[in-house]
């Protein structure tokens, strides 16, 4: 039976009022968003007001029985430092949170520095949408070596998303070897349900780099559960780096309009073609360990009212 389980990818906000690549995000009601170009159901309906707290996470969290979660930023959701420096503050038990700058704007390795100074342990990139119609901003781009190189010097994690296909995969390799000792987390299981995921996924062959499934079940949404093409892949993974190398991620909230938080892993715990010892390291383990998470609670099943 697994013990501990985390989630090592997941998102915050109190509203989305932002742009990327020339196009609106903005929150509307009923949980929807406008989203670039259409309107989508950004959160579950019962979400009225569009703001995805902190409290609502933890009450899915307790639900299904998850001890801690990552906090992880995108540019579609706009910076949320500040929402995110008071999670830290105030459940610092629960939540790792990640800060992000806002790379597409030089100087951006003084805000990261600030990051740093008001404790934030983890800086987020996510590269696949520093690619846009107008601009590209490099992985290994010099102000994006001196960052890394600043995280790496102070200890801190780095969390990157990289484009499907390979885009920037060889740009990921060279930040790899220039900070050897820079602890890295690739989300989105290297886009598995694309061409090329396995280069995404022997980064982590590297010691320094772990790769997290923030997203898989969104990668798998057309199967739908029990996300049997996702656990081959989860497989195909365990056999190419092995199983210590890889963290269970929800994608939380936006994967949560098509199934139910505890079905975003609980796949992973019901299928025969992973071992006991496998899931646990996928699905807390690796993450407590390399997230440093001490303390979690005993969170203990409570029964459905329809059981």
């Amino acid at each position: 039976m697994v013990q501990t389980i985390i989630d090592s990818h997941s998102h915050l906000w109190l509203k989305q009022d932002t742009a990327w690549n020339g196009m609106p995000v903005k929150t509307l009601k009923n949980g929807r968003s406008f989203f670039l170009t259409e309107e989508v159901q950004m959160l579950p309906p019962f979400m009225i007001d569009g703001r995805n707290t902190a409290e609502v996470f933890l009450s899915n969290m307790d639900y299904a029985q998850v001890g801690a979660a990552v906090v992880v930023q995108e540019f579609i959701d706009g910076l949320q430092n500040d929402y995110l420096e008071e999670v830290k503050c105030k459940y610092s038990d629960r939540f790792f949170v990640f800060g992000m700058c806002d790379y597409f704007t030089p100087g951006f390795l003084d805000d990261a520095k600030l990051l740093a100074a008001r404790g934030f342990k983890g800086i987020a990139v996510p590269g696949h949408r520093l690619i846009t119609d107008k601009k590209r901003v490099r992985l290994n781009s010099p102000e994006m070596m001196d960052m890394f190189h600043f995280m790496e010097d102070n200890g801190m994690i780095l969390s990157v998303c990289i484009a499907e296909n390979n885009i920037q995969t060889d740009e990921m390799k060279e930040v790899i070897q220039e900070c050897p000792n820079l602890k890295i987390a690739i989300g989105h299981f290297g886009m598995v349900t694309t061409p090329g995921w396995e280069d995404q996924i022997k980064l982590a062959l590297h010691n320094n780099v772990m790769i997290e499934s923030g997203g898989i079940t969104w990668l798998y949404n057309s199967e739908f559960y029990p996300f049997k093409g996702a656990v081959r892949s989860i497989r195909k993974a365990i056999d190419m780096v092995g199983a210590d190398k890889l963290m269970w991620g929800s994608d939380y909230p936006r994967t949560i309009t098509a199934i139910t938080y505890k079905m975003s892993y609980d796949f992973v715990c019901k299928t025969d073609e992973l071992t006991d010892v496998e899931k646990s390291l996928f699905l807390g383990e690796n993450a407590r360990k390399f997230y440093g998470f001490d303390h979690l609670p005993v969170l203990p099943y409570v029964k459905n009212m329809s059981e």
